[in-house]
């Protein structure tokens, strides 16, 4: 619809965790503007403003049902930093397997119900892929569902053996894990990975794994294709060659990454930042500005132990909840194109070299992260040793700052946690889709989402519609994480 001021307003969107409204300008057939916003204030760091610092661990996983793995880890990771604790090795390889089952399971759920289910629109229904498409992804009525469901719970009692329950479980503790595998449940567990693997090489991929992890440059993905056209993978790879998605969505071309999956030191996917080239990360470089967001008392960009999360009840004084975290002062994209690109996997990176961050790739990306995280979650389940503890125990200070990083399905999560006198102080956390979909900071630099979304053909029909939505999707937002 459209509003006063001439500019387009979009929203709600469906198939969104939370609420999401996207506003716009055209000119000449092309967004000129973004504005993202996120409509919902829900508060958690106010929550736990003044509590016991372990509330944490209860509390934040309830800022959202289907990615609480990871903000149970975060906030493990913080009060783990406080206490300056090492996790007992097999609740470090749990935790993995844990955060591991989350995110993939919620890579599954975008390819099949969120992201690929756009295609059978009617706009497109000149495209020679359509009808495939229909037939395997349409909502509701697809085949693709019936496949996906069984086959996603299923991986998901891993979560069951591990940590009692899934989501929202208390296992996941500052020192590891409060639940030991005896030797029968780590045979059920590689038993669960391993029928997960079928499904993945059986219907999503068409072949072993390894050939989707070993994919080197634009040329083996091409080959892939040729060999496997009935995977549903080749699939998205036809209609993103005919739609030419390599060239939609394209935003900061800065990508972080906090590092994931880590054991005695060692992450499976590294930490670092990406722009033209690998940098160290420094998260002490991390700011958040409220200037466009309905927010008070904060003067001015601020790290987050110093920020605060204080509503202002004047419309007027931004167009969002959400904050906008910069990195040295620079928007950058987060997310599993970001993570593989950091790594250094030799696909993303020509892929990236070649036409940066867009839809097409960080759908790849995200797909690629299935075939390289299900093999590790095979050997983490091997090395965990019968018999040996879970958890360690620490003391937790008086007085102390700390801080948990981790990457969630959607990218990188972190809690910032102040303790006084033995309780929180202040509690700040910046989720991926904070990043992702953030709104302008004082320098008017647009977010990640809003970059994205400028330059986009629009001509205010079906098929603009259906292009914007690919690259609101090829996201994967999580808005009521983006403000908590």
């Amino acid at each position: 619809m459209n509003d006063d001021a001439g500019k387009r307003l979009y929203g709600p969107f469906n198939r969104v965790e939370g609420d999401l409204e996207v506003r716009i300008e055209a000119a000449a057939g092309r967004i000129t503007h973004a504005w993202v916003n996120a409509p919902l204030f829900r508060g958690f760091e106010q929550i736990l403003h003044g509590r016991d610092p372990r509330d944490a661990l209860v509390y934040t996983p309830r800022i959202c049902g289907i990615c609480s793995v990871s903000q149970s880890v975060a906030a493990a990771r913080a009060l783990a930093d406080v206490q300056q604790l090492t996790p007992a090795p097999n609740g470090e390889l749990a935790t993995n397997l844990i955060l591991a089952a989350e995110n993939m399971a919620d890579h599954l759920t975008h390819f099949y119900l969120f992201f690929m289910p756009d295609f059978a629109r009617d706009c497109y229904a000149d495209q020679p892929w359509f009808n495939k498409i229909v037939a395997r992804f349409k909502a509701q009525q697809g085949s693709a569902a019936r496949d996906v469901l069984p086959a996603r719970a299923a991986f998901l009692h891993l979560t069951g053996l591990l940590a009692g329950k899934w989501p929202h479980s208390l296992a996941l503790q500052p020192g590891g894990t409060t639940r030991p595998v005896e030797r029968q449940e780590k045979t059920r567990l590689l038993t669960t990975i391993h029928a997960f693997r079928h499904f993945l090489q059986d219907v999503l991929f068409g072949c072993e794994l390894e050939q989707i992890s070993e994919l080197h440059n634009a040329d083996a993905l091409a080959s892939y294709r040729q060999q496997y056209p009935d995977s549903d993978f080749s699939l998205f790879l036809q209609a993103a060659e005919r739609l030419a998605l390599n060239g939609l969505g394209c935003a900061s071309n800065r990508f972080m990454s906090y590092g994931a999956y880590a054991f005695s030191d060692q992450p499976l996917f590294a930490a670092g930042v990406w722009h033209d080239g690998l940098d160290v990360l420094d998260s002490g470089c991390i700011t958040e500005d409220i200037s466009h967001s309905w927010m008070a008392a904060q003067p001015g960009p601020r790290h987050p132990f110093h920020g605060s999360t204080i509503a202002d009840d004047d419309p007027s004084s931004g167009y969002s909840w959400c904050k906008a975290p910069r990195l040295d002062g620079q928007v950058v994209e987060v997310g599993a194109l970001a993570r593989q690109l950091v790594d250094g996997h030799a696909l993303i990176s020509e892929l990236a070299a070649s036409s940066a961050g867009n839809v097409q790739n960080r759908v790849i990306a995200r797909l690629l992260e299935l075939a390289r995280v299900v093999p590790a979650m095979e050997r983490w389940t091997r090395q965990l040793e019968i018999g040996q503890a879970y958890c360690e125990q620490g003391r937790l200070p008086d007085e102390a700052d700390g801080f948990g990083l981790v990457e969630a399905a959607r990218g990188s999560l972190g809690h910032w946690l102040r303790i006084k006198k033995g309780r929180i102080l202040n509690y700040q956390i910046i989720a991926p889709t904070t990043w992702n979909f953030s709104p302008r900071d004082g320098a008017d630099q647009p977010g990640a989402l809003e970059l994205a979304l400028q330059g986009t053909e629009f001509n205010d029909d079906a098929l603009s519609a259906a292009r914007m939505q690919h690259i609101i999707r090829s996201f994967d937002p999580c808005m009521v994480c983006t403000v908590h």
